[in-house]
């Protein structure tokens, strides 16, 4: 596919990477004029594998709080003819993920360092 210039397109785009055995995308965002596909996956092994399928190059990372539920929303992207494509997952994560980022992992550490 050259371009993504009709709605048939970019659908074709997501169904040629369902007929390669990925997941398909549990939402499915098109904007008016195909110049924005937004495709949101269930889980990191999915994100990963329609990331790589697409060639995204552009990764971004962003943890925040959603009403006392902290969530990590992972996004790839890529622009393919004038049309941007993103791949989102949305995962929560509790304060024990984020505190095992925080803690040095001893175990790892001669004893004659500790």
């Amino acid at each position: 596919m050259t371009e993504l210039a009709t709605r048939a397109q970019a659908f074709a785009l997501i169904a040629d990477g369902v007929a390669a055995g990925l997941s398909a995308p549990w939402r499915l965002y098109l904007a008016r004029g195909c110049r924005f596909l937004s495709l949101s996956v269930g889980d990191r092994a999915e994100w990963n594998a329609w990331r790589t399928h697409l060639g995204c190059p552009e990764l971004s990372v962003r943890v925040y709080d959603a009403g006392g539920e902290i969530r990590r929303s992972s996004v790839a992207e890529v622009v393919l003819d004038g049309c941007r494509i993103s791949v989102e997952l949305v995962e929560e994560v509790s304060t024990d993920d984020l505190d095992r980022l925080l803690v040095a992992d001893l175990t790892s550490v001669e004893p004659e360092e500790r």
